[in-house]
């Protein structure tokens, strides 16, 4: 499927020469950053016919409509996959057992069940065994976001030049990977295919310990004595400034990502944490050449990234 720029007033484009939808009814399953970045996105290059969105929160399900971001906003989420022909989870990676649970028996035979959380095995092993025969079960991630959440956070634009990750189990339909792949490109975003356990491990180390740190840096600023922690807020440098972004994200996501990639996640950290105590050496005993070297090797890494416009 080719998407290009919308016609303009002087075209002699009709409805017979518009793209196909690649989906007949694409529903979303919880609408934050993520989730109505995937509705603007989708209606903005005519991705799906129809976009169904169900949401826990009336709040929320009132402000998706409020928006225009659903043909249908649903608060049923057995009812809102009724007839679809992709379902892609969108919720905390913590709830997507219950919501399989609930969504299994009314998922049409060829549809596809996607999702776009941050782990991947904990989604196998919570989703997997729940989906039915014929359904066809591609778990995703999309490398982007902000630190923003809700419904009125997303924006078409969030997945263009970015990457998104695909896991599909063994023995997972060839045809239905590479349909979600072109929902995903078409979205503006480039697509790669790996393993569940490999994903794990380097999203703990490229985000989640980064979170992890953020988080913490942010607790251990917020403990200290009121004076100290006035001027800590007053006075934030570039870098601090960055950690309070990053530790504005969203709780209860980053909750659930830590405990379930917590094998890949402390693994990182325990690596880091015998960097940092090298480091702490380093600066105790003056070693400006490991210092020096350190700081480089963090240049390469900042300079690889620009390379590869990902910075």
């Amino acid at each position: 499927m080719t998407v290009g720029p919308a016609p303009g007033p002087d075209s002699a484009a009709t409805d017979a020469d518009s793209p196909e939808p690649l989906f007949r009814q694409l529903t979303l399953i919880g609408c934050g950053l993520i989730g109505s970045s995937i509705a603007r996105a989708a209606r903005a290059r005519t991705l799906a016919a129809e976009i169904v969105v169900n949401a826990r929160s009336p709040a929320t399900r009132a402000r998706v409509a409020a928006l225009g971001l659903a043909d249908r906003v649903e608060p049923d989420p057995a009812r809102a996959v009724q007839g679809a022909d992709c379902v892609i989870l969108c919720a905390p990676v913590g709830a997507y057992a219950e919501l399989a649970a609930a969504i299994a028996p009314d998922l049409a035979p060829g549809a596809i069940l996607s999702d776009v959380g941050s782990t991947k095995q904990s989604v196998i092993r919570d989703v997997g065994p729940l989906v039915p025969r014929g359904v066809h079960f591609v778990p995703g991630h999309p490398l982007a976001g902000t630190e923003h959440s809700g419904p009125d956070a997303g924006f078409a634009s969030l997945f263009e030049g970015r990457w998104c990750l695909l896991t599909p189990p063994p023995g997972t339909d060839a045809g239905a990977v590479a349909r979600v792949g072109e929902f995903w490109r078409a979205m503006g975003s480039m697509v790669s295919v790996l393993e569940p356990a490999h994903h794990d491990r380097v999203l703990a180390i490229v985000s989640h310990l980064p979170h992890l740190i953020a988080f913490t840096i942010c607790g251990t600023a917020d403990d200290l004595a009121d004076e100290t922690r006035q001027q800590v807020l007053q006075f934030a440098a570039t870098g601090f400034r960055d950690f309070t972004r990053i530790a504005a994200s969203d709780p209860e996501m980053w909750r659930d990502v830590f405990l379930n990639n917590r094998e890949a996640l402390l693994e990182m950290l325990a690596r880091f944490t015998e960097d940092a105590q090298a480091m702490a050496r380093a600066v105790r005993w003056g070693d400006a050449a490991y210092i020096e070297d350190k700081i480089g090797r963090g240049r390469k890494i900042r300079r690889s990234l620009i390379e590869l416009n990902q910075a």
